[in-house]
């Protein structure tokens, strides 16, 4: 098997340097690839890509932010792997874990895992953004019967060709909601592991709003009302 995991972006100087690095420290279960997209950065952020140098890592600009979506979809039509993870470079997650998101697949128990984040006690989680998340969480559960345990996480893994049939419109954040949604309305359940999670704050450069968890909400809703696919089969 060949893992592309796919790097979204935009104005993270400070982090990025780090977050490429973690990514292709991992000792993966076969080849890897890092596309890494930048999404329109005015920081120092591309000038840092440029120098980064390793076989496994390809970088694509974006001349103007488009938002996580569109990085994503700019990162999927380029990925040459079999299964693709996304994974943001604000290095909240820990690339680390990847491999246990990979353990299900290779063993035949799942085709898309999902990581699942304990909200824990820690200093820079918002009470407001925990609550948006499971709220947000619990209307899929709601709208499409069934039982997942974090919509909103980025550790989203599955084939590519199965990402690329979904045509993921949004080009923002909605684009967590618009996958959870088109996989479930297709009866597929995403398989869930827990992973480790470091929140970072507003003032550390926290991009999602409220405005974002509204979006999503309203994306489930269309989502529920469309048809499944013909032909389409369940998981």
């Amino acid at each position: 098997m060949k893992l592309s995991v796919l790097m979204p972006v935009y104005n993270e100087e400070a982090r990025v340097a780090d977050a490429v690095k973690q990514a292709l420290a991992v000792d993966y279960p076969g080849t890897v690839e890092l596309v890494v997209v930048d999404d329109g950065s005015r920081d120092g952020t591309g000038e840092i890509l440029r120098r980064a140098d390793d076989a496994r890592l390809r970088v694509i600009t974006h001349a103007r932010n488009a938002g996580k979506g569109a990085a994503i979809k700019t990162a999927v039509d380029s990925a040459e792997g079999d299964y693709m993870v996304i994974l943001d470079a604000d290095l909240e997650y820990d690339p680390q874990d990847i491999p246990k998101l990979l353990d299900p697949v290779l063993d035949g128990r799942a085709t898309v895992v999902y990581g699942n984040r304990t909200f824990g006690s820690h200093s820079a989680y918002s009470f407001w953004y925990v609550m948006g998340n499971k709220g947000v969480t619990m209307a899929a559960n709601v709208l499409f019967n069934s039982y997942i345990s974090d919509l909103e996480t980025c550790f989203k893994l599955m084939p590519v060709a199965l990402y690329r049939s979904l045509d993921i419109r949004s080009r923002g954040f909605g684009m967590e909601a618009e996958v959870t949604g088109k996989l479930l309305r297709r009866r597929i359940r995403p398989y869930e592991v827990p992973i480790s999670y470091r929140a970072r704050g507003r003032e550390e450069g926290k991009k999602i709003t409220w405005r974002d968890g509204v979006e999503a909400l309203w994306i489930l809703g269309r989502e529920r009302t469309r048809r499944r696919p013909t032909g389409t089969p369940a998981h």
